[in-house]
């Protein structure tokens, strides 16, 4: 914390206390160089997460939504909720490191489909089937054959 009177950046909390409505936490604090007193507040951080869907909208980030594509993608499939979980956390970590927390839909379902292609072929079959929205069975099978092009086997 920056003192506001001498900018040095090494001060001790003298009192800590809710602010009256709750919504806060009240510190007053100590500058370890000039002595002098400040008061600052801490709030919990309310702006959502944001993804900007293909045609446009925003819509708030929604991990539970996630975790739903990916366990119907990986439905009878040897994929853990660990693996499952840490894809959730991946996509939520790169719409928070977004510079205005928002993200688009393509940027995260490229980044499920390249990390669920390393965890199971079919559930990546699947799960980009739904993503890409394959107009006809050409489309399906081109992304077939491209990924038996790619190195490794399908799993079964």
């Amino acid at each position: 914390m920056l003192c506001p009177f001498c900018g040095h950046t090494s001060d001790k909390v003298v009192d800590s206390r809710e602010s009256k409505e709750g919504d806060a936490i009240r510190r007053r604090r100590e500058c370890l160089d000039c002595a002098r007193r400040f008061t600052t507040y801490e709030r919990i951080d309310e702006i959502p997460y944001m993804v900007i869907k293909k045609d446009g909208r925003r819509e708030k980030f929604d991990r539970q939504k996630v975790l739903s594509g990916l366990l119907r993608a990986s439905e009878k499939r040897p994929v853990s909720m660990a693996q499952l979980e840490r894809l959730v956390t991946a996509a939520e970590g790169l719409v928070a490191d977004s510079p205005d927390r928002e993200c688009s839909t393509t940027k995260i379902g490229e980044l499920l489909m390249n990390r669920l292609k390393q965890i199971d072929k079919v559930a990546y079959v699947r799960f980009a089937s739904v993503y890409r929205d394959f107009q006809d069975e050409q489309e399906f099978l081109s992304e077939l054959a491209d990924l038996v092009r790619s190195p490794g086997k399908i799993a079964t």
